[in-house]
């Protein structure tokens, strides 16, 4: 089992030194991955289901956010959770993600990309909150054909995204393609990770009986398209506090990652969580 961590700029804030420092325990640690969230842009009344967002949270800009990370620690590897892909154009996407790639030795490994649950977010990106599922397929796409392609230029024509002969440089470290996982609590996006993703990151608002049957989905999506289902890793939200025993019951249904969210920035629940789970050993 791998451990993630997640830093939420809305709950622990922007302070810069805050932010390494909780980069580095984590790493120091032993924590796999760090992951950090996306709202583009939030306003009054914005809700994702019963939960109303206020509209003065601090979401930093993820990829920013992981740029910074990047540059003060040297191993723990980088995701996002989720990356809300229809509000972000594939060419210049798959810059930024090979550029962060590049300049991390190849760290930018856990891109999480995910649709967005607020109307008003992708009016205001002027995105078709009806389409934005397909938007982001074809960006997926997109993004692994700009990496993928050579000198002569890659083309694609599609519903939302029109490319001719395009070389999209710098290519991603010491790879063909970075990994792009799927996030989502709907079939669709099981669907979604089964035919295009490099993994499943179940949403944290489901029974365990619903989580379980968007993970058979997502293997069985894979399998229909000629995929080996194997081959998709499967991430889910765990907790700081888990019980005994929960872990091993998580490997026991395929999970390869837990991501954990601390409740503060002291190290000390980090220390304790490392050492539960010999992180370090």
């Amino acid at each position: 089992m791998k451990f993630g961590i997640s830093y939420s700029t809305p709950h622990h804030g922007l302070d810069p030194g805050k932010l390494v420092a909780f980069a580095r325990t984590a790493e120091g640690c032993g924590f796999e991955s760090l992951y950090v969230p996306e709202h583009v842009v939030l306003y009054p009344g914005a809700a994702i289901g019963p939960f109303e967002l206020p509209p003065t949270l601090p979401y930093g800009d993820p990829l920013d956010l992981l740029t910074f990370v990047a540059a003060h620690t040297d191993r723990i590897l980088l995701g996002t959770g989720v990356l809300l892909l229809p509000y972000h154009h594939p060419v210049t996407l798959a810059k930024r993600l090979a550029t962060i790639d590049v300049l991390s030795r190849g760290r930018m490994r856990l891109l999480t990309v995910g649709l967005g649950a607020l109307p008003g977010e992708a009016r205001a990106m002027g995105v078709d909150f009806a389409a934005r599922g397909r938007r982001a397929d074809e960006a997926i796409d997109v993004l692994r054909l700009l990496w993928s392609g050579g000198a002569d230029g890659v083309s694609h024509a599609g519903e939302f995204f029109d490319v001719d002969r395009l070389c999209s440089y710098p290519k991603p470290h010491g790879a063909a393609t970075l990994p792009i996982h799927v996030g989502g609590s709907s079939r669709a996006a099981a669907r979604r990770a089964g035919l295009r993703g490099d993994g499943f990151y179940p949403g944290g608002r489901l029974r365990p009986e619903e989580v379980a049957e968007l993970w058979e989905l997502a293997r069985a999506t894979a399998a229909g398209a000629g995929r080996d289902p194997d081959a998709l890793e499967y991430t889910r939200f765990g907790a700081i506090d888990m019980p005994d025993g929960r872990v091993e019951e998580l490997a026991a249904q395929g999970v390869t990652r837990l991501v954990v969210s601390p409740s503060t920035t002291e190290p000390g629940e980090l220390y304790a969580f490392a050492e539960r789970f010999r992180l370090r050993g």
